[in-house]
């Protein structure tokens, strides 16, 4: 099938007072020609930076978004991407084979119908069209390498295609992360007791936590570090093209983020304006450039402006014509640390209700510039990926998370109800997740992690 090239106009505009506006330049215009687009569209870029992307159909305002976000973040996209899938060795050397390994072990692996499925019965479509921008972007800079972004020439190499599959499989960039807190909860029944744990962090609702017989609550100091690895950002210098790399590149960052999230709500009858007020403050780490992305999408099916991830189509945070919406990390049990006996004659089972059940492998291989591929073993149980093996104690432990299950791709969920166009359908839209509690202002909608806790 041929793919016709229709004209994408790019249009960079200027708010000014009048007092301003008479002495300052006249909007730039360009146009380009991409292949992919079903009509012409527009991106009309604002003072602030903001892009309003202006499209005939809803399929090209999100191939239009996933052009636009790859014409100004193709870097910051291309590292998410490959540390999302684990393949930074690939581009950065040897160092990073730990990381990749680590990342592939948390890659969703489930059931991809399924998987389409949790986000809405456009969500094929709409990321399907998003990642044909971003490869349509990829593909002009062929014809274009003078707008290769610097970082690449720096590093010495090319940004790689995406596939749709990629948006949803990756999943280190949620942050369901309280893993942490139960390896703390351990820590302190090891030198201690549960009970002193209660003092350090009280349980929501209250629970009386009970270790099981024979679970030896002291953990090997390493537990998390195939997780902490995962989740981290990639740490780059002017060497990392090299072979022979520091090991601290790719070492466990120890510092904290400063991240969290609250929101307030203000009733009608309370308000100057006498409509409620909704403030969603979500905290994230500062980065350059930044974690999010703002966007307006204009088409027959969409009006919504906001913030969203670089690496998503449509926004997380912001409004369409009726509804406003945003996003807040709380406190709900999303991991668990399981423990198990391995089979002392090969490590290679584990005792799960009354009989040896094999550990299921898959073995990978790691693209590594400068150096042979490195193939490498990944281990899961039932419950998920194992992330540490006692190997001279026989025990093994792996992580339950709702990464594993279907509808967990980060911030994804709001294609689901992007295209309401009335609060009741908002609403509804939310209704598909596990477990819902409402209030007259705020809906808390997430998922827990399935299955009772680790016994």
């Amino acid at each position: 099938m041929t793919i016709k090239p229709l004209l994408l106009a790019l249009v960079a505009c200027a708010a000014l007072p009048p007092s301003v506006a008479r002495a300052a330049p006249a909007p730039s215009q360009a146009t380009m020609t991409v292949a992919g687009l079903q009509r012409p569209a527009q991106i009309r870029v604002d003072r602030w930076g903001l892009a309003h992307i202006y499209a005939q159909t809803d399929d090209d305002a999100f191939f239009v978004q996933g052009f636009n976000v790859a014409r100004d973040r193709l870097f910051q996209l291309d590292l998410l991407r490959r540390k999302g899938l684990g393949h930074l060795s690939d581009a950065f050397g040897p160092t990073y084979v730990e990381q990749d390994r680590a990342a592939r072990l948390f890659l969703y692996r489930g059931d991809m119908a399924q998987e389409w499925s949790s986000y809405g019965p456009t969500a094929r479509r709409d990321v399907g069209r998003f990642v044909a921008g971003i490869n349509a972007y990829i593909a002009w800079l062929d014809s274009h390498p003078q707008a290769l972004p610097y970082e690449f020439d720096k590093l010495g190499y090319r940004p790689e295609r995406w596939a749709p599959e990629d948006v949803l499989r990756i999943r280190t960039t949620g942050l369901s992360r309280n893993v942490k807190s139960e390896v703390a909860r351990a820590n302190v029944a090891c030198k201690a007791s549960l009970a002193v744990d209660a003092i350090r962090l009280r349980l929501q609702p209250a629970w009386t936590t009970t270790l099981p017989d024979g679970l030896d609550p002291c953990l090997p100091k390493d537990v998390l570090k195939v997780y902490e690895l995962a989740t981290q950002s990639p740490k780059l210098s002017a060497s990392t093209q090299l072979a022979a790399i520091a090991p601290t590149l790719s070492a466990i960052d120890d510092d904290a983020s400063a991240e969290g999230s609250n929101n307030w709500v203000i009733a009608s009858q309370k308000s100057a304006t006498g409509h409620a007020v909704l403030a969603d403050d979500p905290h994230r780490a500062y980065n350059v450039p930044s974690l999010r992305y703002f966007v307006h999408l204009n088409s027959p099916g969409l009006d919504i402006i906001g913030a969203g991830e670089p690496t998503a189509p449509g926004i997380a945070i912001g409004h369409n014509r009726t509804s406003a919406f945003g996003l807040t990390i709380f406190n709900i049990d999303q991991e668990d640390l399981y423990v198990y006996r391995l089979r002392p004659d090969d490590n290679a089972a584990y005792w799960y209700q009354g009989k040896w059940e094999p550990l299921r492998s898959e073995h990978e291989q790691i693209a590594v510039r400068g150096a042979a591929p490195v193939t490498t073993e990944l281990q899961f149980t039932r419950h998920g990926p194992v992330i540490y093996v006692d190997v001279e104690k026989h025990v093994a432990y792996a992580l339950r998370s709702v990464w594993s299950q279907p509808g967990a791709a980060p911030y994804l969920g709001s294609l689901r109800y992007l295209r309401s166009n009335a609060f009741v359908q908002f609403k509804a839209a939310l209704a598909h997740w596990e477990r819902r509690r409402s209030t007259r202002s705020m809906q808390m909608s997430a998922e827990p992690s399935a299955g009772p806790p680790p016994a």
